[in-house]
């Protein structure tokens, strides 16, 4: 059912009407880099450029907590979130934190906001 909720950075959804909102969702997600991730990291922080590593494992981390916010707003009974954001964290030396939130809404198509556009 989480996967039915469409996340949106907007404040609204294009085509649609606001019918209920829930309030604000969110998920959060803390990954330890662990001793593997920062031997190769320092490894190829020597050399320069993107620690792959690294940029994997807080891809997967931003999945994972849009994952657990589109749950809560389901739960909720919410079918989107708008004005969703993640924010990011360290915790310690070896830890980072990562949050998606939004407000959990109910949305419903509105024929009016498909009104021809007319140009020039």
């Amino acid at each position: 059912m989480a996967d039915e909720v469409l996340v949106v950075s907007t404040p609204f959804v294009p085509g649609h009407r606001i019918e209920q909102v829930f309030g604000m969702v969110w998920g959060t997600v803390v990954r330890s880099r662990g001793l593997g991730y920062q031997v190769v990291a320092g490894l190829r922080s020597l050399a320069g450029g993107e620690i792959n590593e690294f940029t994997d494992m807080l891809n997967h981390a931003r999945q994972h907590a849009l994952d657990r916010m589109t749950a809560q707003a389901a739960a909720l009974g919410a079918n989107a979130v708008i004005g969703a954001a993640f924010d990011s964290s360290e915790i310690g030396q070896s830890m980072s934190e990562v949050l998606a939130y939004g407000t959990a809404v109910r949305v419903v198509p509105d024929p009016s906001a498909f009104a021809p556009v007319r140009l020039g």
